[in-house]
């Protein structure tokens, strides 16, 4: 059996992932959330879910005592990252006055403006809702995904990446921003793939099986 590891510090409503993830596992994976750095070392996948505040989820993963094991998982094992979950794979974020974060990726976590221009006046942040996704590179975790899909987006702030090969989805929201980011064994975005429809669960799918790298 291999196992998925659901990544929970207290800053995460696990139950749609988890429940996604159920959905399209076949028989020979199991989903378990797990909170102990042992268990995301035994693990064979590791799911990264978050949501709140970057200062807030920083506290919460240093006080569980995971920042070494999620380091590691994602240098050597399938590695997926959402919502916050990519935001604090970036060295800093702009939220809350400056937040240090787990430095996986070199780049910064920047807020959208409230008077960034957008069809209807002033954008309205958060970005909330469907917006598509341009992928910009190939890569397995987009298999059967078609170009420019939606997914669902629930963020006031987005990954601004220092290294533009590591993007591989971007979407516009008054900015061009990259949603989605890979490199190694780290698949990582913006939106919800859990509260995606169909494209989300295939890209649950293409993840259980990818082999990472």
């Amino acid at each position: 059996m291999k196992k998925i590891a659901v990544v929970d510090y207290g800053m995460s409503n696990l139950h749609s992932v988890t429940s996604a993830l159920k959905a399209v596992a076949n028989d020979q994976q199991v989903i378990e959330v797990c909170q102990r750095p042992e268990d995301i070392d035994n693990a064979d996948r590791i799911v990264f879910p978050g949501q709140g505040a970057a200062a807030d989820c920083m506290q919460q993963i240093r006080a569980t005592g995971l920042v070494t094991a999620l380091q590691q998982a994602a240098s050597e094992k399938p590695f997926l990252g959402i919502c916050m979950g990519m935001q604090v794979l970036m060295e800093t974020s702009d939220e809350n006055g400056g937040t240090d974060c787990l430095a996986m990726f070199k780049g910064s976590v920047k807020q959208f403006g409230p008077d960034m221009p957008a069809a209807d006046g002033r954008l309205k942040v958060p970005h909330m809702g469907w917006n598509q996704i341009r992928q910009t590179l190939d890569h397995p975790v987009w298999h059967g995904i078609a170009q420019d899909s939606y997914f669902y987006f629930v963020h006031s702030y987005y990954v601004a990446l220092a290294h533009a090969k590591q993007q591989v989805g971007r979407t516009h929201y008054g900015v061009e921003f990259t949603s989605v980011l890979a490199q190694g064994y780290v698949f990582a975005m913006q939106c919800h793939p859990e509260k995606s429809a169909d494209n989300g669960l295939q890209l649950l799918t293409n993840f259980l099986n990818w082999s990472g790298k």
